[in-house]
């Protein structure tokens, strides 16, 4: 889940102590004229879960209330990334020297934490890192290990940081107990400003929630921003089913979010690559036409694996559904099935004798079977 960078600084930043600036949420140019006068000169920037709002044009600065308004009235409705943007949030103008580039995110290849420093801040620490690899400094920690003083000003040594070192080391330190204690995939501040009056100041936050531990964190849930949704998954969402939709060719059917990655990920060892994820374990079977209308419906998709391992659940019932679906919505592309578990003989008997087809006796078979045919 991610957050509105308005909802990170309040939700993340202030109640850990890292210094934010002044702000107001509004909705309307009128709103942000009265914002104006509580907040002086500003910056109106689009409120969407996403980055380059500058280059985009969502982000302006203001030095009357009617430049305020003009601003408000330019941006919002505009589309950034695919984001309709709705609010904008006021927040006062600082006085700038230094920009900073602060982080602490999931090292996914390492499976452990990364903190990140840049004395480059304001830019695109992709960029950056690529043009530059020095100018990012990373720290890796194990899972259960902690970040402390020591730590942060080791990482900070050598950078010419003067008085302001040990306020970022407190921030750098704030980070890393911000995404222990609420389950984050990625805490960013860039630019982290050090002001002319001494002060280091968050100027933008990018939050990233892990969705599994959102029963952890139900007080941030409601803070998070819209899922951005193509218009198949959205189509999924409405019909209650998790619906992914992706860049490959094979359709995926199977039931269970596990057995369906696994399916995704031999499509790929066998050189194919996934037109979605969708899974009908649970009840979602009962849902086989709108399941298999959704993957049927993706541009790109040539073939279908369909993929059904029973335990507690019967993989004839799943079968029988899947069948009616097909033979309603009669598709044309391949299919190819495997068939496992219990009602394992009733499921390919129906499949073989409604549909003429012969599920294969291993997954990997099937897989490559559809990976072929969607070339």
């Amino acid at each position: 889940m991610n957050f509105e960078e308005h909802a990170a600084k309040a939700k993340v930043l202030a109640p850990a102590s890292i210094a934010v600036p002044r702000g107001k949420l509004c909705i309307t140019a009128d709103e942000t004229e009265a914002a104006f006068a509580e907040i002086g000169p500003c910056v109106v920037k689009a409120q969407v879960p996403t980055g380059k709002r500058g280059k985009a044009g969502g982000i302006r600065k203001a030095d009357s209330a009617a430049e305020a308004g003009a601003a408000a009235q330019a941006i919002l409705g505009m589309e950034i990334d695919g984001y309709r943007v709705e609010k904008v949030l006021v927040e006062e103008r600082a006085e700038i020297a230094r920009e900073f580039y602060a982080a602490v995110l999931t090292d996914f290849a390492a499976r452990r934490p990364l903190v990140l420093f840049s004395t480059e801040g304001g830019m695109e620490i992709e960029e950056v890192a690529a043009a530059r690899p020095d100018a990012v400094r990373r720290h890796g920690l194990e899972v259960d290990q902690g970040f402390d003083d020591h730590a942060a000003r080791a990482m900070l040594a050598g950078l010419g940081l003067g008085d302001a070192e040990p306020k970022i080391a407190a921030v750098l330190k704030s980070l890393h107990a911000i995404y222990r204690a609420r389950d984050a995939e990625l805490i960013e501040i860039n630019p982290l400003a050090l002001l002319k009056d001494g002060r280091v100041v968050a100027l933008d936050c990018k939050f990233t929630l892990d969705d599994s531990a959102l029963f952890r964190q139900s007080d941030l849930a409601s803070a998070g921003a819209a899922e951005k949704l193509t218009a198949l998954e959205r189509r999924g969402a409405e019909a209650g089913l998790k619906f992914i939709e992706l860049d490959g060719n094979v359709g995926v059917l199977a039931n269970g979010a596990g057995l369906t990655m696994t399916t995704m990920d031999v499509i790929a060892h066998c050189g194919g690559k996934p037109t979605n994820f969708l899974e009908i374990g649970g009840e979602a079977y009962t849902k086989s036409e709108v399941a298999l209308g959704l993957v049927l419906s993706a541009p790109n998709v040539k073939s279908l694996v369909i993929n059904f391992c029973g335990a507690f659940a019967r993989t004839d019932v799943m079968a029988d559904g899947v069948v009616k679906a097909w033979k309603k919505l009669q598709p044309e592309i391949p299919v190819f099935f495997s068939i496992h578990g219990t009602g394992e003989n009733e499921a390919v008997k129906l499949v073989r004798e409604q549909l003429n087809v012969e599920p294969y006796d291993f997954m990997e078979d099937a897989v490559q079977a559809a990976v072929d045919a969607a070339r």
